[in-house]
């Protein structure tokens, strides 16, 4: 089957991130209940190029459109709004080309059909972490993040890091006592509160 026709992979997203002055060292997360252990640190270049048309219909809807390469998960995706603290991700794989896929054009079709042309670039230098449990399943992964973006329409350059941990695949059952733990230990190790909820958001100047 196609690139453009496969189906898309389907995630839930659920995260947490924090605003953390660069060279912040990482908090130690085994202290965080269920974290029994957190793998070294993977670096991953990733590169992002966001879309939407002139109306802004998928921002104002609270949906992200991107190309994205580097890291695992390379391709195309789909993010739609928060709803009760998760988005769902859809993803398909990068195919030939910079066109937009028309599987990926058929998604986002439940929002526009006008022409989408660049919005933003994201480019973030990477380390990722899985914390583990005493199983060695993945609790979460935790990223610490140099980002630097470009409004590609206003022409504005922007650059800060960050943190964000999102659940995995063997979460705990109550994730709310999981993220105060997670706030707790973010913040004691020198984090504060998220200034915006998305990177597309403050590249944007959200």
């Amino acid at each position: 089957m196609a690139a453009d026709m496969a189906e898309p992979s389907r995630f839930v997203e659920v995260e947490r991130k924090f605003d953390v002055d660069a060279g912040t060292p990482v908090p130690v997360w085994t202290g965080v209940a269920g974290v029994a252990s957190v793998t070294d640190g993977e670096l991953r270049h990733l590169d992002a190029l966001y879309l939407d048309d002139d109306a802004l219909s998928l921002g104002r809807a609270g949906v992200a459109l991107r190309r994205r390469t580097g890291g695992p998960d390379a391709g195309w995706h789909i993010k739609g709004p928060l709803v009760d603290g998760a988005r769902v991700e859809l993803g398909w794989p990068l195919g030939d080309g910079d066109g937009v896929p028309e599987a990926v054009l058929a998604e986002v079709s439940a929002w526009t059909t006008a022409p989408l042309r660049p919005l933003a670039r994201i480019v973030n230098d990477r380390t990722a972490y899985e914390l583990l449990d005493a199983d060695g399943g993945v609790v979460a992964e935790f990223v610490d993040d140099h980002v630097r973006t470009t409004d590609l329409r206003a022409g504005v350059e922007r650059e800060w890091h960050e943190w964000e941990i999102e659940l995995g695949e063997s979460a705990p059952a109550d994730p709310d006592v999981f993220f105060a733990d997670v706030e707790r230990a973010a913040l004691a190790a020198g984090a504060r509160d998220a200034s915006s909820t998305s990177k597309l958001a403050r590249a944007l100047g959200r």
